[in-house]
């Protein structure tokens, strides 16, 4: 299909959007403490929203589902050359050659930045190429820029992918142009897009950027939520026969950012729509409570054998939740300590567990740590508090 009949079918609107006979939908992170709306109902393969601080997912139908994941598999390229640049590996003003294996040859079937044979672009040209325009060219020319080849790349973004967590994602190539084992889950792409607005700051703006001009060719950028709602402001798309119609967006209303993937759509109006609707339920259904500060002593835990009888124990970073809107008022937390606390113990060391409960339901539990670490006593002093304990 080409790119004119792709925006023409954009404004086919389908009738409704239909429930996915057998679909299995997940909502609210841990088990269903508290009864919440339920997510849309979409015709889709798969999909995930994902609020981006805490990254609990608050629905999802077939979030682990290895699928063709088409130019999504664009932020793993984007993303990998954002961190070169972050490195100092590359510079933006760096040349990438464009080979014959590169090149687009002025093909109308797949999307192109268009750039000559033999040609050469900066960095940073080669970056708005590959999220913006969507360029198979640029993705195939960074990819031999910085891995050699494009296959020798694709293994870093498979290790890219492991050290995301990425668990049920494999990448043959550099744009997500069809292979079998060229997949991806919807999960995946989320923490993905989490790792790209987390990682890649600097960078993180050309994503909402709506179009891009080069070699005298200026096009827009796919996403259609880009041009109707202004707290959009990524990612990408993806479009193949195998793999339908995909968006991968982020949105950021009132301090809450959320992230969405629809994954197999049925057209592109249909990928936006459900894009929509999944964030308009999120934010109208879920707000952000703090369950503890960072660092901030939750429980005191005696110590055996230690220069000192108590350590402070609490979490590294502040621990939010999401929780169904208007409950953040009835978090509660609940300390568990190990039985027996030993010295010495290092800073981190984990002492227990505390467990967040909403409206006295389970919703979450986190390591508790020691704040400090305690050496172990003296062989006086711990022969001693042996034979206290034999007493006690």
């Amino acid at each position: 299909m080409t790119l004119t009949q792709q925006y023409r079918q954009q404004h086919r609107r389908l009738a409704s959007i239909l429930v996915l006979g057998g679909a299995c939908l997940s909502w609210a992170a841990t088990s269903a403490a508290v009864e919440i709306s339920p997510p849309p109902a979409l015709a889709n393969k798969a999909f995930v929203l994902m609020e981006f601080d805490t990254g609990q997912i608050l629905a999802s139908s077939n979030p682990d589902q290895p699928l063709p994941p088409a130019s999504l598999t664009k932020m793993m390229t984007s993303y990998i050359v954002e961190q070169s640049l972050k490195s100092g590996r590359l510079k933006p003003t760096d040349q990438v050659r464009v080979s014959l294996n590169a090149w687009c040859r002025g093909s109308s079937t797949e999307s192109c930045m268009y750039l000559p044979l033999n040609s050469s672009a900066s960095v940073m040209d080669m970056l708005r190429g590959i999220i913006v325009q969507s360029g198979n060219d640029s993705s195939k020319a960074m990819a031999e820029h910085l891995g050699g080849s494009e296959e020798a790349f694709a293994q870093t973004m498979n290790a890219e992918a492991k050290r995301l967590g990425m668990s049920h994602t494999h990448f043959d190539n550099a744009t997500g142009l069809p292979a079998p084992t060229h997949l991806a889950s919807a999960r995946d792409l989320a923490l993905l897009a989490r790792a790209i607005i987390r990682d890649s700051s600097d960078y993180y703006p050309i994503y909402a950027e709506k179009e891009f001009k080069f070699n005298g060719i200026k096009q827009g950028n796919r996403n259609a939520l880009l041009y109707t709602d202004p707290t959009v402001d990524g990612l990408k798309t993806g479009h193949t026969e195998a793999a339908g119609y995909c968006l991968t967006a982020s949105s950021k209303r009132n301090g809450m950012r959320l992230i969405s993937v629809v994954m197999g759509a049925n057209s592109m109006q249909d990928r936006a729509d459900q894009t929509r609707a999944l964030f308009n339920w999120g934010f109208s259904s879920f707000e952000k409570a703090k369950a503890l500060s960072a660092n901030a002593t939750v429980a005191t835990a005696p110590v055996q054998f230690g220069k000192a009888d108590t350590v402070a124990a609490g979490v590294t970073a502040d621990w939010n939740l999401m929780v169904p809107r208007g409950q953040a008022s009835q978090v509660r937390t609940t300390v568990q300590l190990n039985p027996e606390i030993k010295a010495p113990i290092a800073q981190g060391a984990v002492l227990g567990k505390v467990v967040a409960t909403v409206d006295g339901k389970p919703y979450g539990e986190q390591n508790l740590v020691a704040l400090q670490p305690v050496e172990q006593s003296g062989f006086v002093l711990r022969t001693w508090q042996h034979i206290r304990k034999l007493f006690k």
